[in-house]
């Protein structure tokens, strides 16, 4: 009978600590998703597309015929609906640039790709940490903040942490949709 009470403890003791370590892994799993809901967003989007063409304008021309995007002298600007909150609108930059433009420089593709960012600041600092070519410093304008990086095969990609009413009040009605 003895060894049977020496069994019980040892199951119950056993059952104890495997209940305990279970909740402790729970809570840490808690603590790590909490951790990862409070880091800072960076890239929340694509805020454009630039593409070299060798005429520009015939190509923002054929566009609006063919395809119905709604031009202007830089290209398309998109409307859209941001997913957590739906009553904003953001926008996305389509443009064709000429093909000799310097604005992709110093990357040789034939196009640049532009990311919607928070927290350009930070973003930036973290970069620098991260060893990231910066290829040139913040520039702020009534829309938004830019600047430009290079990815690892030397892609020029521009941030931009954008200021969407702005876009709003210069290109209300006037918008691809």
């Amino acid at each position: 009978m003895h060894k049977y009470k020496i069994i019980i403890l040892y199951l119950s003791i056993s059952l104890l600590l495997i209940s305990n370590n279970s909740k402790a892994q729970n809570d840490s799993s808690a603590n790590k998703s909490r951790d990862i809901m409070n880091v800072k967003k960076k890239v929340t989007g694509v805020g454009g597309i630039f593409f070299k063409t060798k005429d520009p304008k015939k190509m923002r021309e054929w566009y609006n015929e063919n395809l119905g995007l709604v031009t202007n002298e830089y290209g398309s600007l998109f409307e859209f609906r941001k997913s957590d909150s739906p009553e904003q609108k953001a926008y996305l930059q389509w443009s064709p640039f000429n093909e000799n433009t310097k604005y992709f420089a110093p990357s040789k593709k034939e196009f640049m790709i532009n990311y919607r960012v928070e927290n350009i600041e930070d973003l930036v600092k973290e970069l620098k940490k991260n060893g990231v070519t910066i290829v040139d410093s913040i520039e702020t304008y009534e829309y938004g903040k830019f600047v430009h990086i290079l990815d690892p095969e030397n892609n020029k990609i521009e941030l931009w942490e954008p200021i969407d009413h702005e876009f709003s009040k210069l290109y209300e009605g006037k918008t691809t949709k």
